[in-house]
């Protein structure tokens, strides 16, 4: 189980940069209260109080900013928001200032942090949504722990100016390199279970912690439909990696053309019957898709599983007896 978890957050795509630039701020204001503006704990205070205020601000806004912006175009905004304030605050000399700024980190705070959390929790189906939460909070404290050392240590040796400003062009370099990476909103994501995989047919014994188990897919595909089934079978091993595989591939015949072999592995035989309970009715759609390529014969499925050797007192092969 902790393998899939693992598997279905590193193949399941977010966004994380804009909390290790926007730690920034966090981790500086202290600083810029007594050192640039020459306050004290009372201006610190002034100035915390004004992210809240721009958070609720923001907050109240929210449903506006999301019709404006969408899900993506929101977080896009929200980062670069942030750049913004901190490039105030890497300039500020007076309160006036550094309260604009605050009042926009706010805003732009609350914007990203709801936006990411709602697609957080509508992209995980319900075997994973737990853990994958508790994996987002940790990652997301990590971040900003890693980041207020790191713009710490650029303060202490090139300035607070030059913090704020490497940090803000992060925040914007970010914008583009993420970008590729959509946020989910629940629109057409359909997670329940969809159940359709068959149960397998079993003619030995399968503890449910033998193991490894290896399953593969067999297609006929006609020779002019080659490359775009090539092409949408990919979209599989994400599925298939996220739901608790560790190794996917797909193979042609050299003997018989038109015959590929989709290959997948699991570590052990109730990790695969997992699997089956995993599929969500999305994950169907792209299945039917696929298999429509060969729509005049089913794919034909089969379940091998790692022989035990001791069971049969021969103990484990040696390389120079296998063929």
């Amino acid at each position: 189980m902790r393998d899939s978890i693992r598997s279905f957050v590193r193949h399941s795509s977010g966004r994380r940069a804009f909390f290790f630039f926007a730690s920034a701020y966090w981790a500086l204001l202290p600083l810029v209260a007594r050192n640039q503006i020459a306050g004290g704990p009372a201006l610190y205070g002034i100035l915390l109080g004004a992210i809240g205020v721009g958070a609720v601000i923001g907050a109240f806004i929210l449903p506006w900013m999301r019709t404006t912006f969408g899900p993506n175009g929101l977080v896009a905004a929200g980062t670069a928001g942030t750049a913004l304030s901190l490039i105030l605050l890497g300039i500020a000399r007076h309160a006036e200032i550094g309260l604009a700024a605050c009042l926009i980190a706010g805003i732009s705070w609350i914007g990203v942090l709801a936006t990411v959390n709602v697609s957080v929790q509508v992209s995980l189906p319900d075997w994973v949504r737990g853990r994958g939460l508790a994996i987002f909070v940790t990652v997301f404290f990590g971040a900003m722990t890693a980041g207020s050392a790191l713009w710490g240590q650029i303060a202490s040796g090139l300035g607070l100016p030059t913090a704020h400003f490497l940090a803000a062009a992060g925040a914007v370099a970010g914008i583009a390199l993420t970008w590729r990476w959509k946020l989910q909103t629940g629109a057409g994501i359909d997670l329940a279970p969809s159940m359709h995989w068959p149960s397998p047919v079993l003619a030995i014994e399968a503890d449910a912690d033998r193991g490894p188990v290896l399953i593969t897919v067999e297609y006929r595909i006609s020779a002019e439909r080659r490359e775009a089934f090539l092409v949408s079978i990919r979209d599989l091993e994400q599925q298939r990696r996220r739901d608790g595989a560790y190794s996917w591939d797909v193979f042609e015949d050299a003997a018989e053309s038109g015959r590929f072999l989709e290959t997948f592995m699991v570590a052990s035989w109730l990790e695969h019957l997992r699997q089956h309970q995993r599929v969500t009715n999305t994950d169907r759609a792209v299945q039917d898709a696929i298999r429509k390529f060969g729509a005049a014969a089913e794919p034909k499925v089969a379940h091998l599983i790692a022989a035990n050797f001791r069971q049969t007192g021969l103990g484990t092969p040696s390389k120079q007896s296998l063929p």
